[in-house]
């Protein structure tokens, strides 16, 4: 945990902070020390970022998670637009003359 802190430039408690809102759930090492994904400390440096802007932890974590389910959606959309792409005959085929 003290890594990751120094790596964000925050606190520890503020990425326990972040825990106990529900943002990020670190796994644990066998010796029970808090391990961050790359992807829970993209998360914690977005939720700083939106805090140094003075939004409150509970709206940043609201804010974050929308940012990501929004990401999510348009990644999905993108490829079932490729795969209908890929899977549609032509147009031009279609244009009777």
């Amino acid at each position: 945990m003290g890594r990751a802190a120094e790596m964000l430039g925050v606190t520890q408690a503020f990425l326990r902070n972040l825990g106990a809102a529900k943002l990020i759930e670190p796994q644990r090492s066998d010796g029970g020390h808090r391990r961050y994904s790359r992807y829970q400390l993209r998360l914690a440096a977005r939720a700083r970022e939106l805090l140094d802007q003075g939004t409150a932890l509970d709206a940043a974590c609201r804010i974050i998670i929308l940012e990501d389910q929004l990401a999510e959606a348009q990644r999905i959309n993108t490829e079932l637009q490729h795969h209908r792409d890929r899977h549609q005959p032509g147009t031009a085929s279609r244009i009777s003359a």
